[in-house]
């Protein structure tokens, strides 16, 4: 492809791309397709001579579009969204074209930098102290994966690494039961176990955060059994009901202790750029060590983008820093990021970032925010209305309800809906029961495509 023709086919992926989104609500937000139905379309074997663009753009567009999940539909109220401003989409266009490798600061200068001044930007807009900096990850789950290694070796005096963990003793981590499968799955890659992660009960409504004289009593007893406590991962705005911990309380807890705290705040740390939000959920924030949000939820910076910040990066460096001479700077002090992550290779996610803060501002991804949670409420009371049990009232702008009947009533709502196709919920358990999972932080959604989801949960409910 030379790039003439390059030029001709990148117009038409623009074209197809506004088309896309402007009909998107013409579309079900779930395909209605069979396991294995798109497979059957592709070929069983790959080419062995080159074929011409057009064929490939006609089954792209006979195989592709409507066999997908449409993430950015505006009546996708499952899961967490995986939000894509347009303008973050144009930078990651731009980052596709220019295709650079970021490991280091001499493989590229402009990406490292940037990195650097949209992590302190952010760190500014969801109010976390001066001093603080932090690194740009691809999810949550490496940066939390990233913070229980640095507990794990902080606990070990920095020789887990190098000795293995064979004679430290069973190393002890602390998390709520409303913590995120993340976290067990850090637990495992890390050495640590899933019998090693304690989780503890929740103080229940209207935060279930983690109840803090549990984990103190639970630090104490490890301690006294010959356990090793390492590090506590606490959660703002947790993926089942939106619980939330008390930072402070926890976080006078690991100071006590000595214990490294990290907090997953992947969802909700985007609505701490608003001040009343943060006043009430971020307070105690400054005892963290470490701190992860993903902006590609619901600030709108396109898939992948997860924020790690770092009270004190040396001890994560410490961990993860390995730096043979071929991946040295000569002659310069430079960060490289690189030796703050797992991953050698890096992409340049910092540009997005870049595109999305300047073009909406604070100003206009805050009233969004604000939009949703408050457009959540109204839905969470029609609901009600409607003679729905509220299960947990919403956090932000994720609550959870039932209609009647059993716990397979529950799914088979849930199944009803997403095969109605007009809207898109998820099923979740809490407190041993079914529920259905409600919430609203599609970037483009509007009023009216949030309060439609009334309309069909009554109707489908009605069905049943």
């Amino acid at each position: 492809m030379d790039w003439e023709e390059f030029a001709r086919w990148g117009e038409r992926a623009a074209q197809f791309g506004a088309d896309y989104h402007e009909g998107l609500r013409d579309r079900p937000v779930r395909p209605d397709v069979a396991p294995g139905e798109a497979a059957a379309l592709l070929a069983d074997v790959p080419p062995e001579a080159g074929e011409a663009m057009e064929a490939i753009w006609a089954d792209f567009l006979d195989i592709v579009p409507e066999r997908l999940t449409h993430w950015q539909h505006p009546r996708f109220f499952a899961y967490f969204p995986a939000n894509a401003a347009p303008v973050s989409m144009l930078a990651e266009m731009l980052v596709s074209v220019m295709a650079p490798q970021c490991m280091l600061w001499q493989t590229s200068p402009v990406a490292t930098e940037m990195e650097g001044v949209m992590v302190d930007w952010l760190r500014q807009a969801v109010g976390l102290p001066e001093g603080w900096s932090g690194v740009i990850q691809d999810s949550a789950s490496s940066a939390t994966l990233s913070a229980v290694l640095t507990m794990r070796e902080r606990a070990c005096d920095w020789s887990g690494n190098r000795e293995g963990l064979s004679a430290k003793g069973a190393l002890r981590v602390y998390v709520s039961e409303q913590a995120h499968s993340s976290v067990d799955r850090a637990c495992w890659v890390a050495g640590i176990g899933q019998d090693n992660l304690v989780k503890l009960p929740s103080v229940g409504a209207p935060t279930f955060g983690v109840n803090a004289v549990a984990l103190r009593r639970a630090i104490a007893e490890d301690r006294a059994a010959g356990h090793v406590p390492a590090g506590i991962v606490a959660v703002t705005g947790g993926t089942g009901i939106g619980a939330w911990d008390d930072l402070a309380a926890v976080g006078a807890v690991a100071a006590e202790e000595g214990l490294y705290l990290h907090c997953d705040a992947a969802w909700a740390g985007s609505a701490m750029i608003c001040p009343e939000i943060r006043d009430e959920m971020w307070r105690g924030i400054e005892t963290c060590d470490s701190v992860v949000f993903n902006p590609h939820k619901w600030l709108g910076a396109q898939f992948d983008c997860s924020v790690q910040f770092l009270k004190d990066p040396q001890q994560q460096v410490d961990t993860l820093e390995i730096a043979p001479e071929y991946l040295k700077t000569s002659g310069a002090e430079v960060v490289n990021y690189s030796e703050w992550t797992i991953p050698l290779g890096r992409r340049f996610r910092a540009l997005k970032l870049w595109f999305l803060l300047r073009y909406y501002g604070l100003e206009g991804l805050r009233a969004r925010m604000r939009n949703h949670v408050a457009w959540a409420g109204k839905v969470c009371c029609a609901l009600r209305d409607h003679g729905f049990e509220i299960v947990t009232e919403p956090i932000l702008s994720l609550f959870t309800f039932r209609g009647p009947g059993d716990d397979a009533a529950q799914q088979r709502l849930v199944d009803a809906i997403n095969a109605d196709g007009r809207i898109y919920v998820t099923q979740g358990m809490h407190a041993g029961r079914r529920v259905v999972r409600f919430q609203v932080g599609q970037f483009d959604c509007t009023r009216d495509d949030v309060m439609m989801a009334v309309d069909v949960i009554a109707e489908i409910s009605g069905r049943q």
